[in-house]
């Protein structure tokens, strides 16, 4: 009897013994696992992940037509005067080109590839290029480092091809002549080319840059015989910046428009020559 009792004491040691080694492990085991996720969580912050978000997300910025084509003006018509000392292509028509074709500065083919002229690939070109759907899909179009270079291939483009030579006959004020004869020469296919650029042209005063190249006073004008007496003020005009532009000095132009201050607004009307009965 004392034999039976001392085996199944024995066995109860076992099974105790083992039962609790293997809850032991097991607890080790859970515990283990715990750490491990934990150590993974720590590696990703949800907080930098969302930091990082600003860099990659462009937040496009809506302005009003006019006020992107001023701007454009501000920004490309000193190009254009040069373009045109050099190459005899109206500033006027440059302008109202690269504005017509670009939307402003504001279209795709502009943004992706600095072309401000819609000028395609053709043969011999051997720049940079992207494919834009135009006329057709995926047509082949120059790509600029800088939108002045630009500006240099589209004088080059109608100086150097002999369908726009009959262009350079004109004069360089007849910026209708030269609409018309774009549209002539094959630059676009929309029969309305001409009359776009003449309405951006006469819309934006664009007539005054070939007036400063060509080293007229607008002052001179009567301002009954012509449109271009007058300037609407721009976002980002300045008094100092609309009297260079037209030739005048600050005190002539305030004395034109009777300004006691230099005090500007946007879509104020300002007289580029003396008033009449002033």
């Amino acid at each position: 009897m004392i034999g039976r009792i001392t085996i199944l004491l024995l066995v109860v040691i076992v099974c105790f013994s083992s039962c609790k080694s293997k809850k032991t492990a097991t607890k080790y085991r859970k515990k283990h696992n715990t750490e491990r996720v934990v150590r993974v969580n720590q590696t990703v912050k949800e907080k930098d992940t969302k930091a990082e978000e600003p860099e990659v997300v462009v937040v496009p910025i809506n302005i009003p037509y006019s006020e992107r084509v001023a701007n454009y003006i501000n920004e490309y018509a000193q190009i254009a005067k040069e373009e045109m000392l050099q190459y005899g292509i109206p500033a006027s028509i440059t302008l109202a080109q690269g504005i017509l074709e670009s939307g402003a500065g504001a279209g795709e083919l502009t943004m992706k590839a600095n072309n401000h002229f819609g000028i395609k690939c053709h043969t011999g070109w051997e720049g940079d290029r992207v494919y834009h759907d135009d006329d057709e899909r995926g047509e082949c179009f120059r790509k600029y480092n800088d939108p002045k270079y630009s500006y240099r291939d589209h004088s080059l483009f109608l100086t150097q091809r002999s369908r726009y030579q009959d262009l350079f006959k004109l004069r360089k004020d007849d910026y209708k002549g030269w609409a018309k004869g774009l549209r002539k020469a094959g630059y676009a296919t929309d029969p309305k080319y001409p009359d776009k650029l003449i309405g951006i042209i006469e819309r934006y005063n664009l007539t005054a840059y070939d007036d400063e190249v060509l080293g007229r006073r607008l002052s001179a004008i009567d301002p009954d015989d012509s449109k271009i007496g007058t300037y609407s003020v721009q976002a980002g005009d300045t008094l100092y910046s609309i009297s260079r532009r037209f030739n005048l000095t600050v005190e002539t132009l305030k004395k034109y428009n009777g300004l006691k201050s230099n005090d500007l607004s946007i879509g104020q009307v300002l007289y580029l020559h003396p008033v009449k009965n002033q």
